[in-house]
């Protein structure tokens, strides 16, 4: 019984962590517009994300452009994107995986050496897909939080951290749980 709610509980995690590494994929918001000065009001808001750029003026309109092309982008930014993609599609065979390894494990006592096996296989993808989420985000964040405390870099430009970094290490705890929880059969 207590392997059953584990392979429920796993599955459930593991899904969690697969839609929001989907979300934090497409969100605009890794980067967005920090306002330091005394300036109450403003006017506008940046987002800065893997895919486009959007700006909001006044909370009314927002507007966002897809980058135009894929060669002017800086690298790391084109490897972020290819590290997401792969864990996207990684986060989506892990827990398609999951779902059979649970049918399987329901269906059949026989060959308990087959099932391990496939729930190994299972946890060790939700854990890789983890650690692709995590490279990108982190590096993301530390070097928002680097260049907003150097003094080198003029006011405009400082950026902050936004919700998709925030989904991504939630997303990176769920996914390296299902895959500690898998790993364990």
């Amino acid at each position: 019984m207590a392997c059953c709610v584990l392979q429920i509980t796993g599955l459930i995690f593991g899904g969690v962590g697969m839609v929001g590494t989907l979300a934090a994929t497409v969100m605009p918001q890794w980067r967005v517009s920090a306002y330091i000065d005394g300036n109450i009001v403003v006017f506008e808001t940046i987002w800065e994300g893997l895919w486009m750029d959007c700006i909001s003026q006044l909370g009314i309109r927002l507007q966002c452009k897809f980058y135009d092309s894929i060669l002017a982008l800086p690298p790391p930014l084109e490897a972020f994107r290819a590290l997401m993609c792969i864990a996207v599609i990684l986060s989506i065979i892990s827990f398609l995986m999951a779902i059979v390894g649970v049918k399987y494990t329901h269906k059949t006592k026989e060959d308990p050496q087959g099932i391990s096996i496939f729930m190994l296989a299972a946890g060790v993808a939700f854990f890789l897909t983890g650690i692709l989420v995590l490279i990108p985000v982190s590096w993301t964040g530390g070097s928002i939080i680097r260049d907003f405390y150097d003094p080198k870099v003029p006011m405009p430009l400082k950026r902050e951290l936004g919700a998709a970094l925030y989904v991504g290490w939630v997303s990176t705890a769920f996914l390296i749980a299902a895959g500690a929880m898998y790993c364990s059969f």
